[in-house]
């Protein structure tokens, strides 16, 4: 949910949200976290991939300000860069991955416009990945098609489900 009031670039970096909240030209958007299946996916993944980090030469970080316009920013429940950590404190270049995680109130068409912001900024890898369900999905230029597995090129990344869901 938004708020109603827009705020400047500079008041929403200088302001500490709990969870974080994506900033979309002006407006401050809430995120639906805080329950324990949306929890265990990004826990589950996130360590998968810190576990795997030095094969693929990867850095995951969770809930990650990523800045994909000038005055928007959002924050994937995880992005995955390739190679060394970057220097600042909000990343202002495409990740390898972000990853985003459904909790109860997400639905796939509110994920759109976040989908649109990471292709649009160059991320390669987009995935969904939706807990109740139990399915996951890649996001490209063509679409979003549901997935049965988690797999990026260069490196080569290969994540089977039962790593996440299991």
């Amino acid at each position: 949910m938004p708020t109603s009031e827009l705020i400047s670039v500079s008041e929403y970096l200088r302001t500490s949200y709990r969870p974080d909240c994506d900033y979309v030209d002006g407006l401050v958007l809430e995120r639906n976290v805080g329950e324990k299946d949306h929890s265990k996916v990004q826990i589950k993944l996130g360590a998968y991939l810190f576990d795997h980090g030095r094969q693929w030469n990867i850095c995951v970080f969770p809930e990650q300000r990523v800045q994909v316009k000038p005055t928007r920013f959002r924050v994937p429940d995880l992005c995955v860069v390739v190679g060394p950590e970057p220097d600042g404190q909000i990343f202002t270049s495409p990740p390898f991955i972000c990853i985003e995680i459904l909790s109860r109130d997400d639905r796939m068409s509110q994920m759109q416009d976040k989908i649109d912001d990471y292709r649009s900024f160059g991320v390669p890898y987009v995935w969904i990945l939706d807990p109740f369900q139990r399915k996951v999905y890649r996001c490209m230029k063509a679409g979003t098609f549901e997935v049965t597995e988690l797999r990026a090129e260069n490196p080569d990344i290969l994540i089977p489900l039962d790593a996440v869901f299991a």
